[in-house]
């Protein structure tokens, strides 16, 4: 984190959408802008909740203000539609363009809607389908162009002097800084009670300088800090050098801050205005958005779940206790298959899961000691593929409850003869090698492949083991936990053909749901 110390406004003028505009509003201007903001036409004001459960586990009040809940499911619509309701009605009837990674596009068309105008959105190719469908069911023309804010913005510009129509930009624009202060205002008139910090999301920084210009003239006892993702920093960056810094490339799994380039206005704001910045990985904001579903049963687009995750960042590095901190949930927007990546990487975020590469000895027996050493834990994961005459290397994903776990059970695992890899922090092997584990092996004679339905609870794999008998080897067994009541596994046994009928008798005693998959042709082809 990095605390960028106040730095006195420079009068200066300065380009928003290719035209120059007059010298930077003062504080006290920008306070009676979002004082009389035109927002409430289309926005609702938002509750502020209690986020109960997280503010348990953190001991400290967790509130968040629920701008997913707005009716284009973000905040963008509060500046789009201040914006455009100071054009002339000249200006209107030119329609008006911008360019979006997706919520400012939805703000601009419902606000068009409303007041009867064209509006043309330029959106990057990498926009979620569920945004770029919400624009068009508002009725805003799309033009799909570049893999980031900042390519379509640049494309959006171009078009805008072919078609004259009227710029919209989505941050750096002072009727749209003051659109999302009203924020503030409405924060600071629900909770009149202290409050020690305000996490805010940055990706362009229109919301922060309007929650921080707000803020400041009012409460300036109060923190605001930003929050951006670890490989969309700008403005951290920016903020350190002095200058706007522009990326050359930005992540896209938080697609609503994936912005290579800050405003020029913005970023004197965020300069003079925000106290301190948090910078948080992929997993903690997958970790976060479970975190605002188990408390609200809500579920938030990345950008949305970013003050969360710097709340929670912001808690582990002070050790801050009783303190009372609000988090703007800032967008929903999710596209639905995103989840499967979501619920994978949360646990790892959230420090639920610990994944290890565990060698034991290639011998009968050592598979089950090495689960009585488990013990009690949950296994999410387990995956291995016989290979080597004397060791087997198998992945391990196991359920943990405290920060330190994952290197007190390598310990534990290596202490007991097996020689472990602590994998819980390695992206290589939670990104791809959890998936390829396994395939072809010259040492798997005999090996009869089913799929096996087990009751996800403690004790199934070990009611397995025990019941099967000790002559046979388990050269394959593929399972990944996913929510069910019951967990579906894949294993290879290798059962001489002299066993065949103890081996029906073992299926039949386990009673376990199971497939026959020794003949499906796509064994055969990748792991036979």
């Amino acid at each position: 984190m990095v605390a960028p110390g106040p730095t006195p406004a420079r009068p200066a003028r300065r380009r928003v959408a290719g035209k120059a505009t007059a010298t930077p509003l003062t504080l006290p201007q920008y306070l009676q802008k979002i004082l009389t903001a035109r927002v409430y036409d289309v926005a609702d004001e938002t509750p502020l909740d209690v986020a109960k459960t997280l503010s348990r586990r953190l001991g400290n009040a967790v509130y968040l203000k629920r701008e997913d809940t707005q009716p284009v499911f973000s905040f963008k619509l509060r500046g789009a539609y201040n914006k455009m309701a100071h054009l002339s009605p000249q200006e209107l009837k030119r329609g008006v363009i911008c360019a979006s990674a997706g919520n400012h596009a939805q703000g601009v068309a419902l606000s068009a809607q409303r007041m009867g105008c064209k509006a043309l959105i330029v959106m990057p190719v990498t926009t979620p389908q569920v945004k770029v469908d919400a624009v068009r069911a508002l009725g805003g023309e799309v033009a799909l162009f570049g893999d980031s804010f900042s390519d379509a913005y640049v494309h959006a510009l171009a078009l805008q002097v072919e078609t004259g129509m009227v710029f919209v930009h989505p941050f750096d624009d002072p009727d749209v800084i003051a659109g999302q202060g009203t924020i503030a205002v409405e924060i600071l008139r629900q909770h009149a009670g202290p409050i020690d910090a305000v996490f805010v999301a940055i990706g362009g920084g229109g919301l922060i300088s309007g929650v921080a210009a707000y803020i400041k003239s009012v409460r300036p006892e109060i923190k605001v800090i930003g929050v951006q993702t670890d490989d969309s920093d700008a403005m951290l960056r920016s903020v350190k050098a002095g200058k706007r810094i522009a990326l050359t490339d930005v992540g896209l799994f938080a697609d609503g801050t994936a912005v290579k380039l800050v405003g020029e206005e913005t970023f004197r704001l965020t300069r003079e205005l925000v106290d301190d910045f948090i910078v948080v990985d992929t997993d903690a904001v997958c970790a976060a958005i479970k975190d605002v579903f188990q408390d609200t049963r809500s579920i938030l687009e990345p950008s949305g779940a970013l003050g969360v995750a710097g709340i929670k960042q912001y808690v582990a590095t002070h050790g801050c206790k009783g303190k009372t901190f609000i988090a703007i949930t800032c967008g929903a927007n999710m596209n639905f298959d995103r989840l499967r990546f979501v619920a994978e990487r949360a646990e790892v975020g959230e420090e639920r899961e610990a994944l290890f590469a565990v060698t034991i000895p290639e011998e009968r027996g050592s598979f089950k000691r090495f689960c009585e050493l488990i013990g009690p834990r949950a296994v999410t994961e387990f995956n291995y593929r016989i290979s080597d005459s004397n060791e087997a290397h198998v992945f391990v994903g196991l359920a943990t409850t405290v920060r330190d776990e994952p290197a007190k059970l390598a310990r534990h695992f290596t202490r007991h003869g097996f020689a472990t890899l602590n994998l819980t922090d390695d992206e290589l092997a939670k990104e791809h090698l959890r998936h390829m584990v396994g395939g072809r092996s010259p040492l798997a004679q005999d090996e009869r492949l089913y799929r096996f339905v087990f009751p996800e609870r403690p004790g199934a794999l070990m009611r397995f083991l025990s019941t099967m008998h000790p002559g046979w080897n388990i050269s394959l067994f593929h399972y990944r936990y996913q929510g069910a009541d019951h967990g579906r596994i894949l294993v290879g046994i290798q059962v001489p053909a002299a066993d065949k009928k103890a081996f029906r008798a073992f299926l039949t005693s386990l009673a376990y749901p199971c497939e026959d998959e020794t003949d499906n042709p796509v064994y055969r082809l990748f792991l036979r």
